[in-house]
This record gives C-alpha cells, sequence and structure tokens, in this order.
C-alpha cells in the first residue's frame, strides 16, 4: 500500500498578553525583578496580527513567492482587510483561545471569570466544534482567581488590561506541574486540537474515521518522575472527539514534523492503519524569543502567535499525491553536522539513490522561519541560506552552473513565511500550497526538509534531519 497526503491545515493563535510567559521574556522578568505584567503591554491588535502578509501567507490567502513582491518591512505595508479565514487554515483570537484552554483542562488549571471573561465572536467552526466536545465542568468568579495568584499557585491571564482568569499549578514542589509548564502544555494541547478540528472540519472528515494521531510538537508533558513522558497525541485525539484513534508523540526538536511524517506514512504502507494524522500544538516557551531585539528596533513584537499545523494521510490512491518513502532523507549519527553534511544526508543523498537530480524536485521546503523575525536578532535569513545550499550542492554535482544560483533559489525556493515556533516552520506549513497546486497541475513535486538541534538538550553535540518527497 502507498501513503497519500490527502489534507493539511494551517493555524494561527493570537496570544498577545501570553507573550510575557515565553521562556525569554519571563526569564528576563525575573531578572530585572519586574512583575509579567509590567512587560509587553503594548502589543498588536488581533486585526495587525490578521493584516500582516505572512500569516496570510501561513493560512494560504497568499502564495508564499508573493511576499518578495511587497515592500519590506512587511509589518509596515499590511494586507489592509485581510480575513483571519484563510483557504487552508486560521487565525484565532486570544479570547477564543482562553476558552480553548478552558476546554482542554480536565483538572482545574484554567479558570476563568465568568463575570468577566467575554469569548470573541469569530465564527469559527473548527474552534466551535472543540467546545461542543468538551464543556468546563466548574464556573469560577474573581474571588477564587485572584487567592490563586496571591498565594503564588498560578499565573494571571489578561484580556484587553483586566484580569479574567489564571493558569494554576498542580503541585507545590513537582516543577513539571509548575503553572508555566502546564500552561506551556496545555497550549500545545489546545492549538494542536485546534489544527486537527480544522483539518477535519475542511475535509468533511468525521472525527471518528482518524485512526492515529502523531503529535510533533515540543511539549515535555510529564510529572516529576517522567518529564516528557507525552503522549500529547492521545490526549489531542480524545479532545477533538476523535475516539477511535490511537497515538503517540515524536520528539527529535525541529525536525520531529518530517520525521512524524514519514513516520505516519510507513504505518499506512505496512498496513497497520488505513489513515493517520500528524499534528504540532504551538510552543508557548518560544513567544517573545526576540522580542527585545524588536522593540530595540522600533519594531511591533512579532512573535505574538502560536502556530498549529495538522495533515491527513490515507492510503487511499484517489486522495492526492504520494508520500515517497523511497526518497526520504535520514541523517546518520557518524555525519557531520555542518550544514553542508546536512544538505548531502538529507536531499542529495536519496535523490541520488533514486537517480534523481537536485533540480528535479519542483519546490523545496526549508526550514521557513520568518526572516522579518531572524534578521533584527541577528539569526540570519535561514530560508535564503538553505536554498543557497542546496544551490551550491547542484553546482558541485554539475547540474548548475555558478552563475545560475539567484535563478535556482528563486525557482526551487521561496521567502519564509512561518513564525518562529521552532517545530512549526520545519518546512511543512508549505504543505498545504503544494497540495492545492499539485491538484490543479502547477506543481509536480516538492521535498520537505527539516533539521534538529540536538546539541540543546546537552545529550549530544550532533544536529539531526529527516526530509521527504511528496509528487503528483
Amino acid at each position: 500500500m502507498t501513503a497519500y497526503l490527502r489534507a493539511a491545515a494551517n493555524v494561527l493563535v493570537h496570544v498577545p498578553d501570553l507573550v510575557r510567559y515565553g521562556s525569554k521574556p519571563w526569564r528576563e522578568t525575573i531578572r530585572n525583578d519586574h512583575a509579567p505584567s509590567e512587560v509587553f503591554t503594548d502589543l498588536r491588535p488581533f486585526g495587525e496580527a490578521v493584516d500582516y502578509a505572512p500569516n496570510q501567507a501561513f493560512i494560504g490567502n497568499l502564495p508564499p513567492e508573493n511576499l518578495g513582491e511587497i515592500q519590506a518591512p512587511w509589518y509596515e505595508n499590511p494586507s489592509a482587510g485581510a480575513s483571519p479565514m484563510g483557504v487552508f487554515g486560521e487565525i484565532l483570537p486570544q479570547g477564543s483561545f482562553y476558552a480553548l484552554l478552558e476546554a482542554a483542562d480536565q483538572f482545574g488549571l484554567i479558570m476563568l471569570d465568568r463575570g468577566r471573561f467575554v469569548p470573541d465572536a469569530v465564527g469559527s467552526e473548527s474552534a466551535a466544534a472543540l467546545l461542543d466536545i468538551n464543556q468546563p465542568t466548574k464556573e469560577y468568579g474573581q474571588e477564587d482567581i485572584s487567592g490563586r495568584i496571591e498565594r503564588g499557585e498560578a499565573l494571571p491571564l489578561f484580556q484587553d488590561g483586566n484580569l479574567v482568569g489564571c493558569a494554576s499549578r498542580d503541585h507545590d514542589a513537582d516543577e513539571s506541574l509548575d503553572a508555566r509548564i502546564l500552561l506551556e502544555n496545555l497550549s500545545a494541547k489546545a492549538s494542536g486540537a485546534y489544527a486537527l478540528s480544522r483539518l477535519l472540519t475542511q475535509e468533511g472528515i468525521a472525527p471518528e474515521q482518524v485512526e492515529y494521531v502523531i503529535s510533533c510538537s515540543e511539549e515535555a508533558v510529564g510529572d516529576r518522575y517522567n518529564r516528557g513522558g507525552g503522549n500529547l497525541a492521545k490526549a489531542i485525539a480524545e479532545m477533538a472527539g476523535c475516539v477511535n484513534a490511537a497515538g503517540v508523540d515524536v520528539k527529535s526538536f525541529c525536525a520531529a514534523p518530517v520525521y512524524a511524517l514519514v513516520h505516519a506514512a510507513a504505518l499506512i504502507e505496512a498496513g497497520v492503519v488505513g489513515n493517520a494524522v500528524v499534528v504540532g500544538g504551538g510552543s508557548m516557551a518560544k513567544l517573545g524569543m526576540k522580542a527585545y531585539f524588536h522593540l530595540e528596533k522600533g519594531m511591533p513584537v512579532l512573535e505574538d502567535v502560536l502556530g498549529g499545523v495538522a495533515f491527513f494521510l490515507t492510503g487511499d490512491a484517489d486522495a492526492g499525491p504520494r508520500v515517497n518513502l523511497a526518497i526520504a532523507g535520514r541523517h546518520a549519527a557518524g555525519r557531520p553536522s555542518t550544514p553542508q553534511g546536512l544538505a548531502e544526508a538529507l536531499v542529495r543523498d536519496p535523490l541520488a539513490r533514486a537517480g534523481r537530480k537536485i533540480a528535479s524536485v519542483d519546490k523545496y521546503a526549508v526550514e521557513l522561519h520568518n526572516p522579518e523575525i531572524m534578521l533584527p536578532a541577528g539569526a540570519g535569513d535561514v530560508a535564503a541560506a538553505n536554498y543557497r545550499m542546496l544551490a551550491a550542492l547542484a553546482v558541485m554535482g554539475g547540474e548548475i552552473a555558478r552563475e545560475e544560483i539567484p535563478g535556482f533559489v528563486e525557482t526551487h525556493g521561496m521567502p519564509g513565511f512561518a513564525p518562529t515556533q521552532g517545530h512549526i516552520p520545519a518546512g511543512v506549513p508549505f504543505l498545504g500550497h503544494a497540495l492545492e497546486r499539485m491538484r490543479t497541475g502547477r506543481l509536480g513535486s516538492t521535498m520537505v526538509v527539516a533539521k534538529g538541534s540536538l546539541f540543546l538538550g546537552r545529550m549530544s553535540r550532533q544536529a539531526d534531519g529527516a526530509s521527504v518527497l511528496i509528487e503528483a
């Protein structure tokens, strides 16, 4: 059996009042002895986040290549009047997400004051479906919420400058059940379930039809005895009403989404399941990661959104393009972790084994970090650097001349457009665009390439990576 990619969904959740709980802002407020509420109070309103062109590319309303035609900086040239509803995604405001957080919580951790909290009315069928399935079991008042915050048991949740709720810890001596960690994990669960709900809604797939769910999120769900044990995939499946689905988490830092696609396709090809969903929820820890650089340069804080992705794979040959597991790249433990070494292992070598050239792939979907977020922090244009590396390999292989490098990058690449959410930019946000183009005959193939920074965990000095070819 062959695995086919039937559907893709990308979602964004605008959470300006959660930026203060990102890892970098949280550490800075503690270091400088600020209360979290004193930092990051002047953030983008929802409309500006919707009108931001890279966000429109993320949800499918704008081809990524068109970003090159928009004058920089993009935040000063918005897509005025843009819609939060996209071709294969949507953008959710913070108030609606707070309601999803409450729906994701089964332990009384998220407390919303019904007298002050009013969910945003956005008409999201995907979010509404989750709220229908998961109803809150208890109502709280301001006294309950303020008491927990004053005792140091909870983090305040704000909306439009007002205290509307809190996120509580669930153990006074277990750092894995600390309030901020639990909020981080619930954010990944809620945004992942939102992405999955959008996927099922847009494709008319009943949740009961899903057989397997693989989470590629960056969360570390667990307790003091098993930090990161999981299983967020099953929690997301439950929240989305996928009652017949089992599942598991796949971890490899930013390479996880592509590993998850390969694993899902392999399960289908082996006949273990007839279909599988790959889902990734957002990373609260990465909110505001480069915000101080943005503020220093007079920019708005652009890292104010959580990302979410979901992909439906099936053995049905009529579903869409196939996931070609014969051309799947992997980075072995003995190979160098240099940019060239990774590019050779993930792109050149798997293509060469199949007798294909680098230039034979129509579009490469690499780490698609939004450069407008990265460049002010001195992190470079990640997507452009990856495409230049692939072009250099094509030169070394005699496929193109050196002077053809810019043309190769323009033809086979695209500007980065994904928020800096770690695993979210890892090639896969392009799959919605790729599906649309393949179904209309405008694209024949795309190779999704992702790299993972294993050295961040201090268990190895290596990087990692995975790739796979998807073709009509």
